[in-house]
């Protein structure tokens, strides 16, 4: 029986990438996930995760990783909502890889709406088990949030060469990230690496303070 556990990283990130991973297992070999100390990958350091991803290659049947660029990000989030756009790469994912039973990690609090959706997308028989921090409980989940956790910060590490500035994590809540961001914004420069349909860059950039005021001088 073959065992596929998907995953993400960045999904709230303010700039880079967010990495989709669906990870497949022989049935016979998934204690060897456990083995070698699979976890959720935000248990894990960098190191350890980069040294996990290097065994995990010669442990998974298979493996996808699907990275979808901010500037994508803000397109597909004009018609879609973000769990739309992480239900469909991952249904492409479930569809791509003949597996038995699928464990995904959740975006969303209703576990059984999200597996519907995924059902509704592959044209498959397959069994899928939704739940929310899958990653904790299921090594096999784990195994995807590494890989995904590694190609994201490989990325990330990719992007700062370019533009010769250490942003940080790529988060909203780490204070260099911040400042990348609102020197993009003041130089218009790299903003193709952020995402500009978040709230927090549309704060940075002063147009939600403008819509707000758009809106309130409409019902005047």
């Amino acid at each position: 029986m073959l065992i596929l556990g998907i995953d993400e990283a960045g999904r709230g990130a303010l700039v880079g990438p967010l990495v989709i991973c669906g990870a497949m297992v022989e049935e016979s070999k998934a204690d060897e996930l456990v083995k070698i100390g699979v976890k959720d990958s935000k248990l894990l350091t960098p190191e350890q995760r980069e040294m996990l991803y290097g065994k995990l290659k010669n442990i998974l049947k298979d493996f996808i990783v699907i990275k979808i660029p901010a500037e994508d990000i803000d397109e597909l989030r004009k018609r879609k909502n973000l769990n739309q756009i992480e239900a469909e790469r991952m249904a492409a994912i479930i569809r791509s890889l003949d597996a038995d039973v699928v464990y995904v990690d959740a975006p969303q609090v209703s576990t059984d709406k999200f597996k519907s959706i995924l059902l509704a997308m592959i044209d498959k028989k397959v069994k899928i088990i939704a739940e929310n921090y899958a990653d904790r409980k299921y090594p096999i989940v784990g195994a995807a949030s590494i890989i995904a956790k590694v190609e994201r910060d490989t990325e990330i590490e990719r992007i700062k060469r370019e533009v010769g500035v250490d942003f940080g994590v790529g988060y909203p809540h780490d204070e260099r990230t911040i400042k990348f961001v609102k020197d993009c914004i003041k130089n218009k420069k790299y903003l193709q690496y952020v995402r500009k349909s978040w709230a927090t860059y549309l704060e940075l950039s002063g147009k939600q303070k403008q819509k707000k005021l758009a809106g309130y001088c409409v019902k005047l």
